[in-house]
């Protein structure tokens, strides 16, 4: 039996390939070793669906974001190892699940539009370039965390058409002293900013909200896709919510700086699955 994992700042998908071949899929909280230790790891992975496959996983693929360094990897894995001891496990950075889903065996540029962004330049078989990604305070351009903070922020400064700003306090009955707490005070305030996205992809039809879209995927483009060799030649790829659901202002921001956007996709997994079923 084997088990794939997706997980990124928000959520994690898990697909399951049993000895016969059927699949079976489960979604839950997302991870990151960045921001969580392996204790609270291992009491995020205490869910009914993960705890029936305990003494029946005998290979695990964990794709996670954060799972850069070698020392973040051991930290994932560790949690793993609490709950299926006896099972091989694999763990891997997001952006090699971004290009095997994307690209398979194929070249190409995958990027990351989530929470959270990033990105590769992919041979078909290995990650041959990447830019930085520090993460929601320092980076993420284009990703759900980035364009929520510039949300917000506008919010607090009365810089939204006040036409946005009455449908945001009717539906959230947000205040300033509110914003700061979640933000400065509570955990996972990337998660937080990014909630805010659902709100303006429902109303991307007014100019306000499609321009936060589309002025941060042209800061993703400029941070991330033009500074790979020869991009222009190359088809860019994307998964993750804020590229799927927004992926019409994305494909006419790449087009106005001579990009080709080929899959979007909402998430690896499918990718993945398909991926792993081809080396059985």
């Amino acid at each position: 039996m084997i088990l794939i994992a997706d997980s990124g700042a928000s959520k994690t998908d898990w697909r399951v390939i049993d000895n016969n071949g059927a699949i079976l899929q489960h979604r839950g909280t997302g991870f990151n070793p960045n921001y969580q230790t392996a204790a609270e790891m291992v009491t995020e992975l205490q869910d009914n669906f993960l705890l029936e496959l305990r003494g029946k996983v005998e290979t695990i693929y964990y794709y996670g974001a954060g799972c850069t360094s070698a020392k973040n990897r051991a930290q994932v894995e560790d949690a793993l190892r609490s709950l299926y001891k006896h099972a091989e496990i694999n763990v891997d950075h997001d952006l090699m699940a971004a290009a095997r889903a994307t690209c398979g065996h194929e070249s190409g540029i995958s990027c990351i539009l989530g929470t959270g962004s990033n990105s590769c330049d992919y041979d078909g078989e290995f990650i041959i370039d990447k830019r930085p990604a520090p993460g929601y305070i320092l980076g993420d351009e284009g990703g759900g965390a980035y364009i929520g903070r510039k949300f917000l922020s506008d919010f607090i400064h009365e810089e939204m058409p006040k036409k946005i700003r009455e449908k945001v306090l009717d539906k959230f009955s947000l205040s300033n002293e509110e914003i700061i707490e979640h933000v400065y005070q509570k955990p996972f305030p990337g998660r937080y900013m990014a909630s805010f996205c659902r709100f303006i992809t429902e109303n991307k039809n007014e100019p306000y909200c499609y321009m936060l879209y589309y002025n941060a995927f042209q800061d993703f483009f400029k941070k991330h896709v033009m500074k790979y060799e020869a991009y222009k030649k190359k088809k860019v790829n994307f998964v993750g919510s804020i590229a799927f659901y927004n992926s019409d202002i994305l494909r006419n921001a790449a087009y106005d700086v001579d990009i080709q956007v080929n899959l979007v996709i909402e998430s690896p997994i499918a990718g993945l699955t398909l991926y792993h079923q081809e080396l059985l």
